[in-house]
């Protein structure tokens, strides 16, 4: 499994410390970079990338650490710097290695490493026979084919860090299919899932028994023609995996709201305004932190991502942002250009704990508070028997149960206010707003369900004929 090493440091290593760091293979070993400084790679006498080591981040959003790591690692207190080194997972010698550069940088800046127990500062020594760098993928994978493109981790939380932001990038351009390769343990944060739903996308579990199965549809899997493809019987079908099987119900649910708002592409726009409405309706509190990749790195600002937004236009933005750790919550939020104007799309997911309520009744005022203020086109609202910590293990779960569906005053306009109060459903639209130009919330049921499902589809069918 890859071989990633994480210091966690309370002051940011300097050029200095991070010189002696980079001296854990001995005088042998050269140093170069990537991504115009942004990654330094301690690499063999032939040339050979043995680690990466990305610029450090400053992490100002409290919980991230133990998030994604668990509660193993003790973070700093207060604001600390990660710096993340990946070791090439085909020598033994490389993961030595990123051992050795955070145990020698957390020596010198105290601090802690994940891992715990690969950190030390002894010299590595290097087998002479290491092969040249064009037999070597690039650092964010650890195997490249024609067909896809591997990375293989063993975290508690496989998340969206900036590393497998790049594999991703590196399959799409290339068009190959992207496939996450981890142990069973492991689980993957909401914003990688997201990053998977594309076929031909695949997380790849490795069972005990050194079998293959998908994480998220459970199918076995093998090595085939350079990529990971389900194996199937003789009638065609995929094999589901024992192991696959649904866990016992512990009671935790999540709460899940799809966002769409749009609006005027005006200089005087702030985006996130539905995003931060939703988390205080929610939660009680406006997100605690956002950032393009993982671990979300900077405090809330609706200002600095509109910003960025306004720096990638005409390209879209995609961003994370995360809640208190207290009550977890992690919402994404794709912003993007269209002739209507710019549109935003959040997906926004809530944990709840065994004895705790899902914030269901705060449904409807969030919904008119989004269709006065903040530009609403539609809201789906569901509930999920799901962990409270909202990671995906590699399990069969229940899916989501739609709750409500709330359709904004411009789409009612559209579709006409008397038809739009007639679904032929049992459920009777409330209107939220003024008379003469209302938002229309649908309740659906109390996410107990399934055939819900079949009401939403009834109820859609009429809104779009």
């Amino acid at each position: 499994m890859t071989r990633d090493v994480i210091a966690l440091t309370p002051t940011m290593p300097d050029p200095k410390t991070v010189l002696a760091g980079l001296f854990a293979g001995g005088p042998d070993l050269t140093v170069g970079t990537l991504a115009n400084g942004a990654v330094v790679q301690l690499c063999a006498p032939s040339g050979l990338p043995l680690v990466s080591v990305e610029a450090p981040l400053f992490v100002q959003v409290p919980g991230e650490a133990e998030r994604l790591l668990g509660d193993g690692v003790p973070a700093p207190d207060g604001p600390f710097w990660w710096t993340e080194a990946r070791a090439a997972t085909a020598w033994e010698e490389a993961g030595r290695l990123a051992g050795s550069f955070a145990g020698r940088v957390t020596a010198v800046l105290g601090g802690s490493v994940w891992p715990p127990r690969t950190a030390h500062t002894a010299v590595v020594e290097l087998p002479a026979d290491l092969p040249a760098p064009d037999q070597a993928p690039p650092p964010a994978l650890d195997v490249l084919t024609d067909k896809a493109a591997v990375v293989i981790q063993d975290r508690p939380v496989v998340a969206m860090t900036s590393w497998m932001s790049d594999a991703l990038h590196i399959a799409t351009t290339a068009d190959l299919a992207l496939q996450i390769v981890t142990p069973p343990h492991a689980r993957l944060s909401q914003a990688t899932r997201t990053a998977l739903q594309g076929h031909p996308n695949r997380w790849v579990v490795q069972h005990p028994d050194n079998r293959y199965y998908d994480g998220l549809s459970g199918a076995v899997l093998h090595w085939q023609d350079g990529q990971f493809t389900p194996v199937r019987g003789e009638d065609g079908t995929a094999r589901p995996a024992a192991a696959f099987a649904p866990a016992t119900d512990s009671g935790e649910r999540q709460l899940l709201l799809s966002i769409r708002a749009r609006h005027s592409a005006e200089d005087s726009l702030v985006l996130a305004g539905a995003l931060e409405t939703a988390f205080r309706h929610l939660t009680g509190a406006p997100p605690a932190g956002w950032s393009t990749a993982e671990p979300v790195n900077l405090p809330w600002s609706r200002r600095q991502v509109t910003a960025l937004a306004r720096r990638r236009a005409p390209r879209p933005t995609w961003l994370i942002a995360v809640g208190n750790p207290s009550r977890p919550a992690l919402a994404t939020i794709h912003v993007s250009r269209t002739p209507a104007g710019v549109e935003e799309d959040v997906t926004l997911a809530i944990g709840f704990g065994l004895g705790e309520t899902p914030a269901v009744d705060t449904i409807a005022p969030l919904a008119e508070a989004l269709a006065a203020e903040h530009g609403l086109v539609s809201m789906l609202t569901s509930l999920r028997a799901a962990r409270r910590d909202l990671t995906i293990p590699p399990r069969w779960e229940t899916p989501p149960i739609p709750l409500a569906f709330t359709l904004g005053p411009d789409a009612v306009r559209k579709v006409g206010l008397t038809h739009a109060r007639r679904p032929p459903i049992d459920a009777t639209p409330i209107s939220l707003g003024p008379a003469d130009g209302p938002a229309l919330h649908y309740p659906l049921g109390d996410g107990s369900d399934p055939s819900v499902w079949e009401t939403l589809k009834a109820l859609t069918r009429h809104l779009t004929a």
